[in-house]
């Protein structure tokens, strides 16, 4: 089975949630969904907040599932930052006798005008400097690369934060490319071993009224699906990298997204039970049987769409959503 990382593993940007904070959460979303009410009296249960919360609760028992990935995700960057401040630091400390020696060459001149010791202070200086015109070179690229990798962090943590948000019963504005962004970001380590992912998104997509993070979850499973499927075709002898392809576009009153793979496809004989809770074809540590039936209840009882697949053994298998840009209440 996959372990949750440590609560030290990653904190939440300025929040300081760590993946710790959001098991925690879970919990007390399941304890308040099942709370008991004072003997004698009726539980009184809202059935939109239930389903908020049953919804928050799945989503991160998905960022539970990927979080020993996310921290992965998380490490690599975070290794180059702190190799580059560290060079940074021995060059500052190499380039130190050379600062020092130019501050007294302009001291000596402004104070009459003999340059001569100096000068010649400086020149030592600069020729014991190790390799002076290499770390002269190499200081700006670490200055970038460790910015970019701030930048990685940073944009990993966004999408962790806004997954695991509990958002709300309301329905929200929600746009279908920083969806799609969340959704890839978050499941990364899950495919980047095994394949290439496309996004082709319509550029004038409009926004979906949903609760925040459904859509995001369904993808999430579709893609983390996807990446399981190549894995399985790599490792039954084809061992070239897939493609993980995720279109989007507009059809009248509704919104199309297909995330299609080069996977092994789905064979005949289990096409009618992909969907049913629980059911799965895969290791006990490489799904619970329950991504493709969250997918559907979020997509077709909860907003009103449809769910559907095009399959071919060895070709892959393409996922359709169809969901109306305002669904119903």
């Amino acid at each position: 089975m996959i372990d949750i990382a440590t609560e030290d593993t990653v904190s939440l940007c300025s929040g300081r949630e760590t993946l710790g904070d959001i098991r925690a959460k879970s919990k007390a979303v399941e304890s308040e969904a099942g709370a008991q009410p004072p003997p004698g009296e009726k539980a009184v249960v809202d059935p939109a907040t239930l389903e908020a919360q049953r919804g928050h609760t799945q989503r991160l028992a998905s960022i539970g599932q990927l979080a020993v990935g996310i921290a992965h995700e998380i490490n690599s960057p975070t290794q180059y930052i702190g190799d580059n401040v560290r060079f940074l630091r021995d060059a500052f400390e190499g380039l130190r006798p050379v600062l020092a020696a130019c501050s007294a060459l302009r001291e000596a001149v402004e104070r009459d005008g003999a340059a001569e010791e100096a000068g010649a202070a400086l020149a030592q200086a600069v020729e014991q400097a190790d390799d002076l015109e290499y770390v002269l070179g190499e200081i700006p690229k670490a200055i970038q690369d460790s910015l970019e990798g701030v930048d990685d962090v940073s944009r990993i943590i966004r999408s962790v934060k806004e997954l695991s948000h509990p958002g709300g019963e309301e329905k929200q504005a929600i746009d279908l490319h920083r969806a799609v962004e969340i959704a890839l970001t978050v499941s990364h380590n899950e495919w980047k071993h095994v394949a290439e992912a496309v996004t082709d998104l319509a550029s004038d997509l409009p926004q979906v009224r949903c609760r925040p993070g459904d859509l995001d979850q369904v993808l999430v499973n579709l893609i983390v699906n996807a990446a399981h499927a190549i894995e399985a075709k790599a490792i039954d002898g084809a061992g070239e990298r897939g493609t993980i392809t995720v279109r989007a576009r507009q059809a009248d009153e509704w919104i199309e997204v297909e995330v299609a793979d080069t996977g092994t496809g789905i064979p005949e004989a289990i096409r009618a039970r992909v969907f049913e809770p629980f059911f799965t074809t895969k290791k006990a540590d490489r799904g619970t049987g329950q991504g493709l039936s969250i997918a559907r209840a979020i997509v077709v009882d909860r907003y009103g769409g449809d769910l559907t697949f095009e399959t071919g053994e060895g070709r892959g298998t393409t996922f359709r959503i169809r969901i109306p840009v305002c669904p119903p209440n």
